[in-house]
């Protein structure tokens, strides 16, 4: 099945402590990496590609750490995605580094590319401040059940 690698994974989850601590300043990659459990050297290699590519800053001296280099709100979970992984191509046909001498005639081909594009719609379309909030998860997961109210437990109070 699909799977995320862990430096997608943490680098999210990264990103996610320094959006939180934003509005206070820097956060430490130790802080970082106890909030998370993630060793701080990994988390320096992650935070290192993400601060090179301009999604979040370094602040030195004392007091120092990293912070957001842009507006929660205008970061998606799709670009700090793309910036550690790479872009989504969830087979190698898909790859633009592998590419595929069958694509023309393969008939699954459209259908790995639909749900490439459809997983990076929904990744472009999930902003950092939407994991702070959480509202777009409630949306989606309501979205998926039909909007139905979940059910109630038997014995809660009314």
């Amino acid at each position: 099945m699909l799977r995320l690698s862990t430096k997608g994974q943490y680098g999210v989850r990264a990103m996610y402590e320094i959006a939180r601590a934003n509005a206070i300043g820097p956060v430490t990659i130790k802080k970082i990496s106890e909030e998370q459990h993630v060793s701080v050297a990994y988390l320096e290699q992650i935070l290192n590609k993400l601060r090179k590519s301009g999604i979040i800053r370094s602040v030195k001296g004392p007091g120092g750490g990293y912070v957001l280099a842009k507006d929660p709100h205008t970061i998606s979970i799709g670009e700090i995605l793309k910036e550690l992984e790479g872009p989504v191509a969830i087979t190698s046909c898909l790859d633009p580094a592998e590419g595929c001498v069958r694509v023309d005639s393969c008939v699954t081909h459209l259908l790995w590319k639909s749900l490439g594009d459809n997983i990076e719609r929904f990744l472009d379309g999930m902003k950092l401040q939407d994991l702070l909030q959480g509202e777009q998860f409630i949306a989606f997961s309501d979205k998926r059940r039909g909007n139905r109210k979940p059910a109630r437990r038997p014995g809660r109070g009314r």
